[in-house]
C-alpha cells in the first residue's frame, strides 16, 4: 500500500507527528510520500492508496492554507481511505476533548472533508519559542491555568503509543 501523509505545522509539533506516522506506516511494510501542505505544488495522488492527514490548531482552527487544500482536493481525499489527525493541546485533557472535537468538526464544514477515521492528537507547548504575551496567553487562555511545567522550554503532550495504535488500526481497516 502507498501512503501519503499530508500535514502543516506551525511550531513544529504536527511535523513531528508527521514523521512518526512516516516511521509507523514504513515499520509495518508500506510505501510512503510525505508532504508538507505549504508546499502543495507538488502534491499528486497518483498510485495514492490511502492518506493521513495531520494539521494543529491554533486560535480554534486548522491553519487556513491546509483548510484550503483540503477544500481543493475533497475529490481526489474521498476516492482514498483518509486517517485525519487533529493536533490540538485540548486533545490532552478529558474537560478539553468536546472543544478539541469541535475543532475538527468546523474544519469539516469548512473543507467538505469526510475522513474514514479521526484522532484527536495532544499536541505541546513550546515556551522557549514565546514572547512574554504568548506565554501569558498559553498559560491563561490556552491552557487554563491546567497543570504543566511554564518554565520548562518544551512540554509534550503527545501519547506516542496511542498515536501508534491509531495508526496501525486505521492501516489494518
Amino acid at each position: 500500500m502507498k501512503v501519503l501523509i499530508l500535514f502543516a505545522t506551525i511550531e513544529g509539533q504536527t511535523g513531528k507527528i508527521a514523521r512518526f506516522a512516516q516511521a509507523e506506516v514504513e515499520a509495518l511494510g508500506h510505501e510512503t510520500v510525505l508532504a508538507n501542505a505549504d508546499d502543495p505544488m507538488e502534491l499528486t495522488f497518483h498510485d495514492i492508496d490511502a492518506v493521513i492527514l495531520a494539521a494543529p490548531v491554533h486560535e480554534r482552527r486548522h491553519p487556513q492554507n491546509f483548510e484550503a487544500l483540503l477544500s481543493v482536493r475533497k475529490d481526489e481525499l474521498a476516492a482514498r481511505k483518509v486517517l485525519m489527525l487533529s493536533v490540538s493541546l485540548n486533545a490532552a485533557f478529558p474537560e478539553g476533548r468536546d472543544e478539541a472535537k469541535e475543532y475538527l468538526v468546523e474544519m469539516k464544514l469548512r473543507t467538505g472533508l469526510q475522513a474514514d477515521t479521526e484522532m484527536l492528537v495532544a499536541g505541546a507547548v513550546r515556551s522557549s519559542q514565546y514572547d512574554y504575551f504568548a506565554t501569558q496567553v498559553v498559560q491563561h487562555v490556552v491552557m487554563r491555568n491546567r497543570e504543566y511545567d511554564a518554565n520548562a522550554e518544551e512540554h509534550e503532550f503527545t501519547d506516542w503509543d496511542a498515536l501508534k495504535a491509531g495508526i496501525d488500526g486505521f492501516l489494518a481497516q
